[in-house]
């Protein structure tokens, strides 16, 4: 078989696949043994036929394949992918591009270039500022608070990229029990460590209260400091106070960072971006393109608006590069050298849905967000614990006996095992929860009332 007919033959697959996505299980049927049984064979001493090697990889991964690109999928913040994000990042793979620098592949530097303006204007980010294309917001955040890291040092007179962090004055990073995971192993890959990270105390709705943040700023005036504020946390889509927080922390000389995973997006929304009021004062921002805007993974952005710093934390010279005057070599802006052309898929993701497009996608998952939400809650042995402001909620699930810890994970095995749809459980306040996630630019009605339904025949049956 030639390599015009594998890629039909392959294409064929993929399209299967896609449409598959309305009635097989969303949950991954295989169990680990099943697996390697299908998958680990002795390592062939000659090759195979290619044709051979594709049609027995769909058969054997099939059962291990969790449904996230299903409109069925609520658990972690997973979009899609959209129709043009798909054929372009088929096409990325097809052309080969190393999208380090702009004599490797000059439309993959500027295609990023533009598509860099182009988020710039979607999500109120200072027309000023640097970007980064990298893999998630896990290295979003490592490049925005490597720029971070630089600046405050530098404004004390230590060359942190020559002379490293030993000696160095010692960074702390201010957030709040609502901050994620990847800031964590941020501050650990950078060398600022997460016993740096002091957790300050939320309001009710989420929120980091600012007189503790005044107080931790003036106890310590002399202390390199990032202030870290959620646009969106992980499971009640709280927003921090943007204006107030940046202008406390700019009074310190401190930097401030936002995460915005996916509520970053609401920017644009006419509707919803009243919740980032503030937010274009701060330093850096970071966000993901394969949650809200429906990229294939991998795909973050970063933002800085400090470009010298940003820059300065990152750029490498090397004496075989092709300097060429007016174009932004990518490597100069990111962690990586050798990188994937990210930038084709996001910008016909960009073009395909223009700014309406997304507005309408991201108040449409809020919108299902909330009738899951509020629809599962009102269910016999159900109780909403936070209704949706924008597309995250949770709820959890009463056990007579009085374990609603244990009852609620239960429910949650059960109707993952369904296969109809897929939520996650998280501790919540010292209490388990069922996490309500919607972020797909396939889920429609009919995958709500499944959804729904799904869960109150689970509690009927328990």
């Amino acid at each position: 078989m030639n390599e015009t007919s594998l890629l039909r033959r392959t294409t064929d697959h993929a399209l299967a696949f896609i449409d598959s996505l309305a009635h097989r299980p969303v949950c991954a049927t295989a169990a680990p043994a099943e697996l390697r049984a299908a998958l680990d064979r002795p390592f062939p001493e000659t090759g195979l036929a290619p044709e051979q090697v594709i049609d027995e990889l769909v058969r054997d991964v099939s059962t291990g394949l969790l449904g996230t690109p299903s409109g069925r999928f609520f658990g972690w913040v997973i979009g899609g992918t959209l129709p043009a994000a798909i054929a372009a990042d088929w096409l990325t793979s097809t052309w080969d591009q190393n999208a380090a620098i702009y004599a490797c592949s000059p439309a993959a530097a500027i295609i990023e270039e533009i598509a860099g303006r182009w988020l710039k204007q979607l999500l109120g980010i200072p027309s000023s500022a640097s970007f980064a294309l990298v893999t998630g917001c896990q290295m979003a955040h490592t490049t925005a608070l490597a720029a971070a890291r630089h600046h405050l040092l530098a404004d004390r007179g230590w060359d942190v990229e020559r002379r490293g962090l030993a000696g160095a004055p010692a960074i702390r990073i201010l957030t709040t029990a609502a901050r994620h995971e990847t800031l964590i192993r941020a501050a650990r890959l950078l060398g600022i460590g997460d016993a740096a990270i002091c957790l300050l105390p939320c309001d009710d709705a989420e929120r980091m209260q600012l007189p503790y943040l005044e107080d931790a700023l003036r106890e310590c005036p002399n202390v390199p400091t990032i202030v870290c504020l959620q646009a969106g946390d992980l499971h009640a889509g709280a927003f921090d106070p943007f204006a107030e927080a940046c202008a406390i922390a700019h009074a310190n000389a401190a930097w401030v960072h936002i995460d915005g995973a996916f509520g970053l997006w609401v920017a644009t929304s006419p509707r919803l971006r009243s919740l980032l009021a503030g937010a274009e004062r701060a330093d850096s921002w970071a966000t993901d393109g394969h949650k809200w805007l429906n990229l294939p993974y991998d795909s973050g952005l970063a933002f800085v608006s400090h470009p010298p710093a940003h820059r300065a934390a990152l750029s490498q010279p090397a004496s075989y590069r092709i300097e060429i005057d007016d174009v932004r070599d990518q490597a100069d802006w990111t962690p990586e050298w050798s990188r994937r052309a990210r930038g084709f898929a996001l910008y016909a993701a960009l073009r395909s849905l223009g700014r309406a497009g997304i507005a309408e996608l991201v108040e449409r998952c809020c919108a299902q967000a909330h009738r899951l939400v509020t629809g599962i809650g009102a269910l016999p042995g159900a109780e909403v614990v936070v209704t949706p402001q924008i597309n995250q909620g949770l709820v959890r699930f009463l056990a007579d006996d009085g374990d609603h810890d244990g009852r609620t994970d239960t429910v949650i095995e059960r109707i993952q095992a369904s296969g109809i749809a897929w939520f996650g459980g998280a501790t919540w306040h010292d209490k388990r929860v069922m996490r309500v996630s919607v972020s797909n630019w396939r889920t429609n009605d009919n995958d709500v009332d499944r959804a729904i339904e799904s869960v109150r025949m689970i509690l009927v049956e328990i």
